[in-house]
Formats: C-alpha cells, structure tokens, sequence
C-alpha cells in the first residue's frame, strides 16, 4: 500500500478508536432508544443462528450483539478496535456470568487476528466507517475468509439518506443552514456518501447494496430495512405501551425486505451464505 494513503487510514483508524472509546456507554445504550432496528435485526439472528454455533462479531463495539448472541448459548468472539469497547463487553459478558473471547483488533485483518473457522459472522460496524471501497472489500474478505462454507456473512450498512431523516425528525431547521447541505445533495442527486458526520463514514443508498455485495462469494439471502417503515416514529413509538410497539414492530417485519420501502430505513442488513466453491 502506498505510503501516503497508509498514513491516511492510520490517522482514520485512530480518530474512529479514540471516538468509541470515549463513547462507549452511548454506544451500549444506542439500540435501547432504537427498538426496532434491535429488534428487526434479532429477528434474523434468531432465524438462522441456532445455540452451540461458533459466532464472530466483527467491529461489534461493546457488545451488544455479542452477549445477546452468547446468551442465547453460542460461542461467540468479539472483536472491536476499541480497547474500551472490548473491556466493557468483557465487564457486562462477567457480571452476566457470559462467557465471552475478546479480540482488540481491526475488521481489515480480521483473518490474522484469528485462525477458527466459523458458523456464522457478524459485520456490523465497520463497514460504515471505511470510506475506501478497497477497505470495505478488505474487511468483508477477510470476514470470508474466517467463515465456514455455507455459513452466513451479516453486514451492515448506514443508509446515506439516514443523516436528512434525522433532521427532519429532530432539528427540521436544519435545512436551513448551509453546512449541512451536503446531506440533502445525497438525496436529491442520489448518491453515497464518504466523510466526516459522528466520525469518518460511508454511508449508501439502498440500491446499492446489493450492486456492491455481488462480487463476493455469497449467494444474497435477505436485505433487510433495520428500521423497516418505522425510522420516523421512532421517539413516539417508544411513548406507547409494550403491545403497541411490538405490534408496530410485528409490522414492520411484514415490510421490511420489501424494495420500494428500503429507502426509509436508517440501516440495511444483508443476509449471504458462503457459496461452496468446490461443489
């Protein structure tokens, strides 16, 4: 790699660590303020990871999905280039009498970091935070790598409409300041978008997921819309009773896959299974 750009992603790495370690606990509580992209993606968790499978949560921060996962009986290994990430995950996975391998390291190496082999990967994370395609591809083959034939790859991405969704539920008079223009552009011309919001991003559009997973080995099972119909309700939704949200919830699920709704979403999941190349 040249050494310019190897300087440039160091410095990336680095300000993406020193931003979760010092964010951990909002990180931890996130998904508790966003049920449904929780509860949507645990759905597809529990559809095809089963107890007793071997489970790599890639650049899973401090663990969330990890110790669902580990309480659910399977035998997971996080990884997370946060240090404070990974010692918090550690923490919660004890005191819940979890057990839990840990791995402080970075989802571009992930193959180097660890020799098993697994049922069933997690990527979750980084994806979002590397603004070279050469890098996504990087991680989501090393992730390859370290997964069983006919296991199945999750990753996930950041819709780049997420940031004007945000806006118009929670500072509408946004749109009127001209700094933030560069989030309405994404949508009104389409586009993805690379640079600097919470950290360094990648953030895309619906559309293209699916053009972009394509040149792996995965046969595509599922792409999912985390937030489905609901990313706007979110606030509200947490104000009604628990049989009004899980009903909403129950819902969304209905609609979640379907094409002309994944704009909505915050988030996207796409479900692929290591195709056996040597069948």
């Amino acid at each position: 790699m040249d050494k310019i750009k190897q300087t440039i992603m160091d410095k990336i790495k680095q300000t993406i660590k020193e931003y979760y370690n010092t964010e951990v606990v909002t990180e931890w509580e996130r998904l508790l303020h966003h049920p449904v992209e929780y509860a949507i993606t645990c759905r597809y968790i529990d559809r095809y990871i089963e107890p007793n499978t071997k489970v790599l949560d890639i650049g899973g921060g401090p663990g969330r999905y990890s110790l669902y996962l580990a309480e659910k009986g399977c035998d997971v290994t996080l990884i997370d280039l946060s240090d404070v990430n990974i010692a918090f995950a550690k923490e919660r996975a004890d005191e819940q009498h979890l057990l839990l391998n840990t791995i402080c390291g970075d989802a571009c190496v992930a193959d180097s970091l660890v020799c098993d082999q697994y049922d069933h990967i997690l990527l979750m994370g980084p994806l979002y935070h590397l603004p070279d395609e050469a890098d996504r591809i990087k991680a989501i083959n090393a992730a390859i790598n370290l997964l069983k034939k006919g296991g199945l790859l999750f990753s996930a991405f950041i819709s780049s409409y997420a940031a004007v969704w945000d806006f118009l539920v929670r500072i509408p008079e946004n749109i009127l300041d001209p700094e933030q223009e560069k989030y309405y552009a994404l949508m009104s011309k389409d586009l993805d978008f690379s640079g600097i919001s919470f950290t360094q991003s990648y953030c895309i559009r619906p559309q293209g997921v699916n053009k972009f997973m394509e040149q792996f080995p995965l046969d595509k099972l599922h792409l999912v819309g985390c937030e489905s119909i609901l990313a706007l309700r979110n606030r509200e939704l947490l104000q009604e009773p628990p049989e009004v949200l899980q009903k909403w919830i129950d819902f969304a699920v209905e609609l979640c896959e379907r094409e002309s709704l994944l704009s909505m979403s915050h988030h996207f999941l796409h479900i692929g299974r290591k195709i056996n190349e040597n069948a």
